[in-house]
């Protein structure tokens, strides 16, 4: 494993470089990144700190800056170190400022303004917290997403991660012999998903998760068999009620969740939630 340094300076909390990071980093095999993480970088003292620190750790830096005295300092030290400096957000501002024939305002950490859409996602946070794993079932009519698969589906930290898109998602675990509530069935306003999983992928976490437990692995819970007719019985479930269905197998959270915003936009016919 090669081990380089990784510099990532931001103005504000440095959210969207991480993002960036991680998403390129998991490209390079047999690489790892010594990141040094420098938020809320605003002042030239701020920034001759960051200097310091990349004077003693040489590597790449990526940053995200808009004060143009700041931003000087880092990429004329850079150019002395002779250390790439990259600003990860020029060439999407410079594209849009072209297109819309319009300059963009170099106000530090602006897109992490504390605004309307910032308060949005944490009362959806508050909204899927309270309506985990089918708690409140009374109000999932105002769920923008219910979410509705058997045991070990990936139900909550999805349900979590469209919280944080500012979706507020409910959630209601599958058992074999219990009836879906009625709350569920009357349900009009939100968007309702199946989640399934491939019986066999499924039937080895639960084993994992009863060993994990100390308890018993060969219960009706974990046995491949009961499994299988659990994921069949909640697919006929999905068809009859004609819900999308994602099947999160092979998906990440993530990729499950964009899966599941798609489905969203498509039906409300906007892509207000971002």
């Amino acid at each position: 494993m090669k081990s380089f340094h990784l510099h990532l300076v931001s103005d504000a909390t440095g959210e969207t470089l991480s993002s960036v990071a991680r998403a390129c980093l998991v490209l390079f095999e047999g690489h790892h990144a010594v990141q040094h993480l420098w938020w809320l970088v605003r002042t030239p003292g701020q920034a001759s700190r960051v200097i310091e620190g990349i004077e003693a750790n040489p590597g790449i830096v990526l940053f995200t800056i808009v004060d143009p005295a700041v931003r000087n300092l880092l990429e004329d030290a850079c150019r002395r170190l002779m250390v790439p400096c990259i600003p990860v957000l020029d060439p999407v501002l410079f594209a849009l400022s072209n297109y819309l024939n319009a300059p963009f305002h170099a106000l530090p950490g602006r897109q992490h303004e504390m605004d309307a859409e910032y308060f949005r996602r944490i009362d959806a946070m508050h909204f899927t917290l309270a309506h985990d794993d089918g708690q409140l079932i009374e109000d999932f009519d105002e769920a923008d997403v219910i979410l509705v698969g058997v045991s070990r589906t990936s139900k909550t930290p999805t349900a979590m991660y469209l919280a944080n898109r500012g979706l507020k998602a409910a959630n209601y675990p599958l058992v074999p012999g219990v009836p879906l509530p009625q709350e569920i069935l009357d349900a009009k306003k939100p968007l309702i998903v199946g989640l399934t999983k491939d019986p066999r992928s499924l039937t080895d976490i639960r084993r994992n998760r009863l060993a994990f437990l100390n308890q018993d692995t060969e219960s009706d819970y974990a046995d491949y068999e009961k499994v299988r007719e659990e994921v069949n019985q909640a697919r006929k479930l999905y068809t009859r009620y004609n819900w999308p269905v994602i099947d999160v197998t092979r998906r990440s959270i993530e990729e499950a969740s964009a899966a599941i915003l798609q489905l969203y936009i498509r039906r409300n016919g906007s892509g207000g939630r971002d």
